[in-house]
């Protein structure tokens, strides 16, 4: 896209789609008819970190057509939709060392995010929902760091998630990311919820927290020869191949209405986000 410009990024509440509801999840997985892309002029977010200006290339563009609040964890950056009571997405730069550690998760829990507004997302929503707490940007990246672990539990960084899924074909992609983050030295992931575009948005709890028909991923490798490559995972329990869920960037950015890596030069951003080539990896 255009890169070159800094972004001074700011905590937002804009306009959101209205009442996005159920549909067919192969119609909103599969198909581009109910995107709701809306391409935008983007810019490079930059960190300063001590003596240096870090270039974030995990995080997408701004949003302008749904409520979005921006939240710095140490080991992720959330979007949070207080209309969803979910994040729009979560990113995260994911190094080899930050794939080890000691900080196990099983000492922590699942808290509400004080720094967004009630209603928001609580346990009791979870509680005889059928649903899992689903981490967006996984407990298993952030062992390096008791702060990290600890914050991979917020709210702000979970959704009602299938079992099944959680438990089998999510789990087994956010072990290929950490084994390929090992391969390459480090990857940028950026993952979250995908809902339909009509009908009755279904939620759980008293907090009406939106729950989604599939989830994405889309993971950048910048080692070497740069590569990208996207997954779609409906939210159900059904056994779903890796190869059937591949997806391109350019795809994925199309059925979410997310721009992703920004901060990439135009020609190297165009090349890779069209292409989703497993056998790269």
């Amino acid at each position: 896209m255009r890169s070159g410009l800094l972004l001074i990024l700011a905590t937002s509440f804009l306009g959101c789609n209205g009442n996005r509801g159920s549909e067919a999840v192969a119609q909103a997985v599969n198909t581009e008819k109910n995107s709701f892309y809306d391409p935008q002029a983007v810019s490079v977010r930059k960190q300063e970190t001590k003596a240096k200006v870090v270039t974030m290339y995990e995080l997408p563009a701004p949003l302008t057509d749904r409520p979005e609040q921006i939240l710095h964890r140490r080991g992720y950056t959330t979007s949070y939709n207080s209309k969803s009571k979910n994040p729009n997405w979560v990113a995260w730069h994911l190094t080899k060392s930050h794939t080890y550690g000691h900080h196990q998760r099983k000492n922590e829990v699942f808290s509400e995010d004080s720094d967004v507004k009630a209603p928001r997302a609580t346990n009791n929503d979870y509680y005889n929902s059928r649903y899992d707490r689903g981490h967006m940007c996984p407990a298993g990246d952030n062992k390096w760091d008791a702060e990290a672990m600890a914050q991979s539990f917020l709210f702000t960084n979970i959704c009602p998630q299938n079992h099944g899924l959680n438990k089998y074909e999510w789990n087994d992609l956010e072990i290929q990311c950490r084994e390929w983050a090992q391969e390459y030295g480090a990857i940028d992931i950026v993952c979250g919820p995908i809902y339909g575009t009509s009908g009755e948005q279904k939620t759980i709890g008293r907090n009406r927290v939106w729950v989604p028909q599939a989830f994405f991923k889309v993971i950048l490798c910048r080692q070497g020869s740069p590569k990208a490559i996207g997954f779609v995972y409906r939210n159900e329990g059904v056994k779903q191949s890796r190869a059937e869920a591949i997806r391109s960037v350019d795809e994925i950015e199309r059925l979410t209405g997310i721009d992703f890596f920004p901060a990439l030069d135009d020609k190297t951003e165009t090349k890779i986000e069209a292409e989703a080539k497993l056998a790269a990896w």
